[in-house]
């Protein structure tokens, strides 16, 4: 079983930026897919990024252009550096993991999860 642990979360004005990290234990990364989802209050978690243990990358609408997951299998990091913010990126982020055996490279579910990290972009 793998823990994950975000962080680099806080409060940034729009049009900055921030990078989240997500440090995972108890397994070594490169088994598995990650993904980052995001929360905001009031509204349903949604998926914002994922990257396969091969290196492939999805995201969503939304964030295309701005956002950029990464992962580095020998310090058991993924990263998701966030550019250009907008007050409606404020959220919780969730990094997530699925065993690469049992999911498809983009999963549809994620069996692993983090505590989350709260974004703020003031306007």
């Amino acid at each position: 079983q793998v823990q994950l642990v975000e962080s680099g979360g806080g409060l940034v004005q729009a049009g900055g930026s921030l990078r989240l990290s997500c440090a995972a234990s108890g397994r070594t990364l490169s088994s598995y897919n990650m993904g980052w989802y995001r929360q905001a209050p009031g509204k349903e978690r949604e998926f914002v990024a994922a990257i396969s243990w091969s290196g492939g990358t999805y995201y969503a609408d939304p964030v295309k252009g701005r956002f950029t997951i990464s992962r580095d299998n020998v310090k058991n990091l993924v990263y998701l550096q966030m550019n250009s913010l907008k007050p409606e990126d404020t959220a919780v982020y969730y990094c997530a993991a699925a065993n690469r055996a049992t999911s498809t490279p983009k999963p549809l579910t994620y069996p692993y999860w983090g505590q989350g990290t709260q974004v703020t972009v003031s306007s």
